[in-house]
């Protein structure tokens, strides 16, 4: 058997006023991060509302793995559409442009990135870029989200952790059955 060179620690972590912050409209708690794995891979619980979706993207270095706790959620990755309820996951290779949309009142569900490459683990960091602290464990109302948001910030946040924010020609392109946000990037990108 080969010696591990691992330096992570064993640790319990729960979704609290402790490891959560206001993410885009949404409460993201933070219960494993990249740091604390040596920068393989991260976990976060995602809790949110249909108005909270990200712009269409793509994960540069990471895979992404949604295992949805409660609600439902429809998924564009390249020409597929599948639609994902409680109890069931999907996996998002990196690379492959991607969008969701709502279809529930809530949604809560576990967000995995997995890291495929010396790039460490990232989108926690990129989520944490883009947050503040929660000062309560439900979604925020009249929050800042992406569709009210200025979308330099996103961009450039992406940037730095591996996520390229696709502009609304090609997410039309890549993403042929997604007709959602993505019409505001066009002025910052």
């Amino acid at each position: 058997m080969t010696q591990s060179t691992q330096t992570a620690n064993a640790f319990v972590r729960g979704a609290n006023l402790d490891t959560s912050m206001m993410y885009m409209g949404s409460i993201m708690s933070f219960l494993v991060r990249a740091r604390d794995t040596d920068g393989r891979f991260a976990m976060v619980e995602y809790r949110a509302r249909p108005g909270n979706e990200p712009p269409p993207h793509v994960h540069l270095f990471e895979h992404e793995i949604f295992s949805v706790l409660e609600g439902n959620i429809e998924f564009h990755i390249e020409d597929k559409v599948e639609t994902v309820g409680a109890g069931e996951t999907i996996f998002l290779p990196k690379g492959k442009a991607h969008a969701f949309h709502i279809r529930s009142d809530y949604l809560r569900t576990l967000i995995i990135n997995l890291t495929t490459t010396e790039e460490p683990a990232a989108l926690d960091s990129y989520f944490e870029s883009m947050a503040r602290r929660a000062t309560s464990m439900d979604i925020p109302t009249d929050a800042v989200t992406y569709f009210k948001d200025d979308p330099s910030h996103a961009i450039e946040a992406g940037k730095k952790y591996g996520i390229k924010m696709l502009s609304p020609e090609e997410a039309r392109r890549v993403l042929p059955h997604f007709k959602g946000l993505g019409a505001n990037l066009s002025q910052a990108l």
